[in-house]
């Protein structure tokens, strides 16, 4: 639906931390779903382990969190450079199985609730249609 052109003009995120390839799905103010392709070339996986690669939960995270950013902003017309969504607040994150190079990690942000200049989305991260991780996050806008 969006490439990595329209990602970027939506997310602050660049290259080596830009951790959404393509959107899905989109629903302006409903929900988003992204793809992140997992490749072994990724710095991360030269300490995270060796010899057992495995995609660190805290990128899952992150991925959440930048999926969530692209929703909020083109929901709203687009990023405002004099605006960012910051990570608030980890609800109930749970991590149900590991995430390895060659695996596609599609990740669905729903909007829970709209207030303000913040936000709450539930997450759901999948590999193959299994649920890897789920929780939720809370954003505020500054600037």
């Amino acid at each position: 639906m969006f490439d990595i052109e329209e990602i970027m003009k939506n997310v602050p995120h660049r290259y080596p931390f830009l951790l959404i390839d393509k959107v899905l799905e989109f629903s302006a103010n409903e929900s988003v779903t992204t793809l992140k392709n997992i490749t072994v070339n990724e710095a991360q996986f030269q300490g995270h382990f060796p010899g057992k690669p495995i995609f660190p939960g805290v990128y899952i995270i992150e991925n959440m969190a930048q999926s969530s950013a692209f929703l909020l902003a083109k929901s709203a017309g687009g990023v405002d450079k004099s605006k960012v969504y910051f990570l608030g607040r980890v609800n109930k994150v749970s991590f149900k199985n590991p995430v390895i190079p060659g695996d596609q990690l599609i990740t669905t942000i729903k909007v829970e609730k709209l207030f303000g200049s913040s936000a709450m989305v539930s997450a759901v991260s999948k590999v193959d249609d299994k649920t890897v991780a789920k929780g939720e996050l809370m954003f505020g806008m500054s600037g």
